[in-house]
């Protein structure tokens, strides 16, 4: 066990998640509190608990992912069978940046089939319930999940080293990107402007009032990044569009009025 490569990647992880979760935080959850309410997706926030819990639960997985890439980057019995690789010019530019949108795809595949999985009846409760826990999820929420799930979430890591090459900072680059749109999925805000669901490309685009609809209903919106498959499976839940146009023609007087 290479004990300093492991420290170091629950630092890189975990500084990730903290970073781009604390910023998120700060900015909607205390700056802004009161200022961007009317937005919120949810009209309400989560208890001090929640956010406890999913920071609880968040340390946990951040510890399971080092503990993962430990075994496939450092272990000198693993990494050699995998497809990481470190010069650029092994594979080429052209492949270097193409990597990532394949990346994506793949993730987006593996995550949607996982995801469904996870919510059969009978492993639903052993590996999805906590972090369907945050049914009002915030930015924290963004690696709240059991240790079980961590375990299957981590898995695309191990499709990505036994399938394409990857070079050294794809991992590195990809995973913040990732954590970036995570984040935004669980924010309990929506950043993309008003129509965004209907148009020609917002359509196979995942949201955050998309994926808050699935913490707060349990079905339906299983995508990560984008609904392609959503759609083709026919899983995105019949009120996704009128929710979206809901929230974003909200008005801070329309709010107060109503109230």
């Amino acid at each position: 066990m290479n004990w300093e490569f492991y420290f170091k990647s629950i630092w890189l992880i975990g500084g990730r998640y903290f970073m781009i979760a604390a910023i998120a935080f700060l900015i909607y959850y205390v700056i802004w509190r009161n200022k961007l309410f009317y937005k919120k997706i949810q009209s309400r926030f989560p208890r001090n608990t929640d956010y406890l819990r999913e920071i609880f639960y968040s340390l946990l997985t951040i510890c399971i992912f080092s503990l993962v890439s430990v075994f496939l980057i450092a272990d000198p019995k693993i990494s050699p069978y995998t497809t990481r690789y470190l010069d650029i010019a092994q594979h080429g530019w052209a492949y270097y940046f193409l990597a990532f949108p394949l990346m994506f795809i793949m993730h987006d595949t593996y995550f949607y089939f996982t995801h469904r999985l996870m919510h059969h009846k009978r492993l639903f409760k052993w590996f999805h319930l906590v972090h369907h826990q945050s049914v009002n999820p915030s930015p924290w929420a963004a690696y709240a999940f059991h240790p079980l799930e961590a375990v299957v979430e981590v898995g695309i890591v191990v499709v990505f080293l036994f399938t394409i090459p990857v070079h050294k900072t794809h991992l590195l680059i990809f995973f913040l990107m990732m954590i970036v749109y995570n984040v935004y999925g669980h924010l309990g805000y929506e950043l993309y402007p008003k129509g965004f669901s209907k148009s020609a490309i917002g359509k196979w685009i995942n949201t955050s009032v998309n994926h808050n609809q699935h913490h707060q209903y349990f079905k339906g919106n299983y995508g990560l990044y984008f609904l392609f498959w959503d759609r083709v499976f026919g899983t995105v839940r019949e009120d996704y569009d009128e929710k979206f146009e809901e929230v974003k023609e909200r008005s801070a007087i329309k709010t107060v009025q109503a109230a």
